[in-house]
């Protein structure tokens, strides 16, 4: 799992963090050091990416639940999550793309 951090007038890349490493199923998603890591590059924003090493790149529950979970931790400090992005097979799922992160929190 990686994490972008953005400043917030311009969207530019602050930076790069390997936030966690997993197996063939699952990877810990470690909300406070997101958001420690977001606090320390005064980020505005974030971007979250990870892969499936199956290839496929729809999103599972965990997904989604995790995306909210990041969602509704992080606006409150002033850090919006942009996107959540899924990697596999030379493909990629954005959560952006597929409306599916939560209007209501922005």
């Amino acid at each position: 799992l990686y994490a972008i951090f953005l400043d917030k007038p311009h969207g530019r890349i602050l930076a790069t963090h390997r936030m966690s490493a997993g197996g063939a199923s699952s990877a810990p998603v470690p909300m406070h050091e997101i958001m420690a890591e977001a606090k320390q590059h005064k980020a505005g924003a974030a971007i979250l990416v990870h892969n499936h090493p199956s290839g496929r790149i729809i999103p599972s529950r965990e997904d989604e639940a995790i995306t909210r979970k990041l969602q509704s931790i992080c606006t409150p400090v002033g850090v919006r999550v942009l996107d959540h992005i899924i990697v596999g097979d030379n493909q990629y799922f954005s959560f952006t793309e597929h409306r599916l992160l939560s209007e209501k929190i922005f």
